[in-house]
């Protein structure tokens, strides 16, 4: 017993001594070389710029009302929780590595032996009965000893996953707040549209009214009449087709919010709308610390590094501990019998894979590459965040030039329609010209509605590609 003792005493010494071997590498991040400034855009600032609650950037009322409903009630943003809640389970499971299981087992066993057989003879002679019963009760600890590191490594994995998660998470609510904005936006710049579409039916009204009582003093043939209604009917054309993507535009933004289609209210203008420019133009690398994705992505090479630790660690050899202790007895009533009926063993396995048809060499080599893959990963979506937020740059810088001359555009063409209406009042100008000079108001109209929606998007854009704000 004292020998047994010592034995017990040595392995438990070199499990400890082997468990602080580890075959995993430590993560190191993969140098990015990025950029020390977004193109053309040299100002670098810090970090708290940007770093805005949303409703401090999004201030329109109705629009907060919408963000915070589709935050609330989103489907994706649930599922996605309860993904958060999934992978906090398996951290919690994988922080247990490194305890033991334990087991209990109860059975009861009756055997008709042979009465040719040895068993079966003693039985008949010894006990009397044709039969022998087993009645064993169990409890069996198994331990193994993490020798190379393989509890760590399975709780950096979960942890990994789980911080990913945290990351997508808010990643997918970034991104579902900028979808509500542009969405609101997207219906304000149609219902001016609208306006601009209807105010155009009013003005071709009055021009293909005063063109028929021309033609009917002859002053103008009925050509003249005819451009005059198909002027009207180009006016006419865009208010069913305003309608039809103002509903399209409502039934996406109510299911972005969580409900079924429904008319959304909507209040202010376009300029109204506008939020304030308060982002840097500064440094790419603040990415890392900013965007939820990049670090999501980071989070995905870790827990990638990890399970090539523990693909490599199962060619290792294990050594596991299963000492057990119960009862058994070949009689009912003595089954509890203390300790006549006491059974004890002690038992240590070490256990060394040799031929698994390369399966675990095929694993780790697997393993590898994907770890890799995903550090390729990693570094396309900081590639895709830095020319992501150069895109938004970009189109808002170019948006404000062309909403400028757009504007002074709209200038010129008031002033145009407006001569070529008094003009052809007093003879001095066709009706070719009128219809000219309204059908290019029209559209200069149309394009300044769009550009300021450009501009809006650009700017939301720029919200998302920078990470979006604290809550």
């Amino acid at each position: 017993m004292k020998l047994l003792n010592r034995y017990t005493v040595s392995g438990a010494i070199m499990v400890l001594a082997l468990s602080a071997c580890t075959v995993g590498k430590k993560y190191s991040r993969t140098e990015l070389n990025m950029p020390d400034s977004f193109r053309e855009q040299p100002v670098a600032v810090t970090g708290d710029t940007v770093l805005l609650p949303w409703k401090t950037f999004f201030k329109e009322p109705v629009l907060v009302a919408l963000i915070e409903k589709a935050l609330a009630k989103n489907n994706d943003v649930a599922v996605a929780m309860m993904t958060m809640q999934q992978l906090d389970l398996n951290y919690k499971q994988a922080k247990l590595g490194l305890m033991p299981t334990l087991d209990l087992s109860v059975g009861a066993n009756r055997n008709w032996l042979s009465k040719n057989s040895l068993n079966g003879s003693l039985s008949e002679q010894f006990i009397g009965t044709s039969y022998l019963d087993d009645y064993s009760a169990t409890i069996r600890l198994s331990w193994e000893a993490d020798i190379w590191g393989k509890a760590k490594m399975q709780k950096q994995v979960a942890l990994s996953n789980y911080f990913a998660q945290k990351e997508n998470l808010s990643a997918l609510r970034t991104r579902l707040i900028a979808q509500v904005a542009q969405a609101y936006y997207n219906l304000i710049s149609l219902d001016e549209q609208l306006n601009v579409a209807k105010r155009n039916v009013v003005l071709g009204d009055s021009t293909l009214y005063m063109i028929r009582l021309q033609y009917s003093s002859a002053q103008v043939n009925s050509l003249a009449v005819e451009q005059a209604e198909a002027q009207k009917k180009t006016a006419e054309l865009l208010v069913p087709l305003a309608l039809q993507d103002i509903a399209v535009q409502e039934n996406a933004l109510s299911i972005l919010c969580g409900s079924y289609p429904e008319a959304v209210d909507r209040t202010g203008s376009l300029d109204a709308a506008m939020p304030e420019e308060v982002f840097p133009t500064g440094v790419p690398a603040m990415l890392l610390s900013r965007r939820p994705d990049v670090k999501a992505s980071e989070f995905a090479v870790m827990a990638a590094n990890s399970q090539t630790g523990l693909a490599k660690a199962a060619m290792y050899p294990t050594l596991s501990l299963t000492p057990s202790i119960g009862t058994n007895s070949f009689k009912f009533n003595s089954w509890f019998d203390l300790p006549g009926s006491l059974v004890k063993n002690v038992g240590a396995n070490l256990t060394q894979p040799i031929f698994q048809k390369k399966a675990l060499r095929t694993a780790y080599e697997v393993a590898q590459i994907e770890q890799q893959k995903v550090a390729l990963q990693f570094r396309q979506s900081v590639l895709t965040a830095v020319g992501e937020v150069t895109d938004a740059l970009a189109k808002s810088k170019y948006a404000n030039e062309r909403r400028v001359l757009v504007d002074q555009k709209k200038a010129s063409l008031t002033k145009a329609t407006n001569d070529a209406l008094l003009l052809y009042r007093n003879g001095y100008a066709n009706y070719l010209e009128v219809i000219t000079a309204q059908n290019n108001a029209l559209q200069n109209e149309l394009e300044a509605i769009n550009i300021k929606r450009e501009k809006l998007n650009a700017l939301t854009d720029l919200y998302r590609a920078l990470g979006g704000g604290v809550e």
